[in-house]
């Protein structure tokens, strides 16, 4: 494996999905002018957070594999020449929907789908009423810029997922977002909340000697009468958490990272904490909770 340019694409939403799809073109191409070998769009990157609120209509959204989305994407792709991670709202099925994100090779195909596994259910990301957990588990894909997993938002909280992703071999954990904050909540507890989320993702790098990329939504968007401002902060760390590059609160941009596989492997040979496992010892990890869920 060789170095390579990581791109995350920070942006919000435009005024229809065509329109998303012009405009996330355009900011894929220009990340691959830049040298970009791998590039990250954020979590439904096409449409408005539609999660806000439960409506059925919104199910119409949703596209096959060959629905418009990707039919574009994959046009990029291959007129960009990388790696492309595409999140898409998929229709799998009659009455079987997931939140999903399609890894598209330099030459047009899709190399995979990673259909999200964990599925939040909160004020404002009612995710539940529209997505059926993926069934595929976590795992590395091989692409041409080296092993890639790609996760998907509320995936990231957990260090199960990631260091099942990391054990298949990734390089990148990848993680397409849609986060932000309620305006009741921002005051009290909004740093906090934005803290929390990049040291979790920073711990993952660490825990696991692998990159980590967090490619957020940015902007406010209103539905049914909720409010959320997006909090951008796209961000890639190191294989020892250090941030390499950060995105800003507000605004939309690129942020371009270099990946070299070589840093991966001399960390973990400094901190072996995969060699160092205890795998005899953690059968309890497939519990719900341990001895009866015995009250604190």
């Amino acid at each position: 494996m060789q170095p390579f340019r990581l791109a995350l694409i920070q942006m919000a939403p435009a005024k229809d999905t065509a329109a998303s799809l012009d405009k996330a073109a355009t900011l894929v191409l220009n990340a691959a002018n830049q040298g970009a070998g791998l590039v990250c769009l954020p979590e439904l990157f096409a449409t408005p957070y539609f999660c806000q609120v439960m409506d059925q209509a919104h199910f119409a959204l949703a596209e096959p594999l060959d629905g418009p989305t990707l039919s574009a994407m994959r046009q990029t792709a291959l007129e960009a020449r990388v790696t492309l991670l595409a999140p898409f709202f998929e229709r799998r099925t009659p009455g079987v929907y997931h939140n999903s994100t399609a890894v598209i090779g330099p030459d047009g195909e899709i190399l995979h789908v990673y259909r999200k596994m964990h599925i939040p259910d909160d004020p404002g990301f009612t995710e539940k009423y529209y997505f059926t957990p993926g069934d595929q588990g976590f795992s590395a894909v091989d692409t041409p810029v080296g092993p890639i997993a790609p996760l998907i938002c509320w995936d990231q909280w957990f260090p199960e997922a990631a260091r099942l992703a990391a054990l298949s071999g990734a390089l990148v954990l990848a993680y397409p977002t849609a986060i932000g904050w309620l305006p009741e909540e921002k005051e009290e507890l909004g740093a906090e909340q934005r803290d929390a989320w990049i040291t979790i993702q920073r711990a993952h790098a660490i825990a696991n000697g692998v990159y980590v990329a967090a490619v957020n939504r940015v902007g406010t968007e209103t539905m049914g009468g909720t409010r959320i401002e997006f909090w951008g902060s796209s961000f890639v760390a190191g294989p020892f958490g250090q941030l390499l590059i950060q995105g800003a609160v507000e605004s939309e941009e690129t942020l371009l990272a270099d990946i070299d596989p070589a840093r991966m492997e001399e960390t973990r040979q400094a901190w072996p904490f995969l060699r160092d496992r205890r795998i005899d010892a953690y059968q309890g990890l497939t519990s719900r909770c341990l001895n009866g869920c015995r009250k604190a």
